[in-house]
């Protein structure tokens, strides 16, 4: 949709937070919020010439059952729409139920100012969004419904310690160095684990490594054995 104005509709059962998405999106220059809603059943009620591009959404609002019934509700009512869940529901199974009822993308409230731009452009540009610190955690926790599972679980010891040098901003090739590797066995490391982790971009790469490294983390970056493994 590039050159154009894209179409959004609020539901959140915040006044606040609605303004906030409002004055957010609009910055941009390329969306207009033709509509508000605190709850889903207004949401459904809402009546405009076409469909909105976009359904900015809370998954838990006044009115409205929570998770897939909200997406679903939404996809029936405006069937044209792309629905963008934006919540501070960060269970696993919920973020998983909504995608597979349609929803197009998925972030948490406490991100929306660095991420909810820029999932927007991508959904209208036929991609999905996952926040990259839920990919990881979807990954990491696969079909279980446990908030506190190791979101990096599924990588093994020395996927981990490449992801905890990302964290820091080191570069591939300072990673090489530092673990006495050859940068393309860091290249295939960090493919392995955007493949691991739901992440596209080398850019979602670190800013999810970032999000999911342990903050208490106080250990040297001088590694601990020297082979390649």
């Amino acid at each position: 949709m590039s050159g154009s104005v894209a179409t959004v509709l609020i539901v959140d059962d915040h006044a606040v937070v609605r303004a906030g998405i409002r004055l957010l999106l609009e910055a941009q220059g390329n969306v207009s919020v033709v509509a508000e809603a605190s709850s889903a059943e207004d949401a459904l009620e809402v009546a405009l010439e076409d469909d909105p591009d976009v359904i900015v959404t809370d998954l838990s609002i006044e009115g409205g059952q929570r998770s897939a019934a909200v997406v679903e509700a939404f996809a029936e009512r405006f069937p044209n729409a792309l629905i963008l869940v934006l919540s501070m529901v960060d269970s696993p199974a919920d973020v998983r139920l909504a995608l597979e009822a349609g929803a197009k993308g998925y972030i948490l409230k406490g991100a929306a100012a660095s991420e909810l731009p820029d999932a927007i452009d991508r959904i209208l540009n036929g991609e999905s969004y996952v926040q990259p610190a839920l990919g990881a955690r979807l990954a990491g926790h696969g079909g279980k419904d446990t908030k506190h599972a190791d979101p990096v679980a599924a990588l093994s010891e020395r996927e981990r310690e490449v992801l905890r040098l990302l964290a820091l901003g080191h570069t591939n090739p300072e990673i090489a160095a530092l673990l006495f590797l050859s940068p393309r066995t860091i290249e295939s490391h960090r493919a392995s684990i955007q493949r691991k982790l739901g992440v596209r971009s080398r850019a979602d790469l670190v800013r999810a490594a970032a999000e999911i490294a342990d903050p208490d983390d106080t250990r040297s970056d001088q590694p601990t054995e020297k082979s390649e493994p």
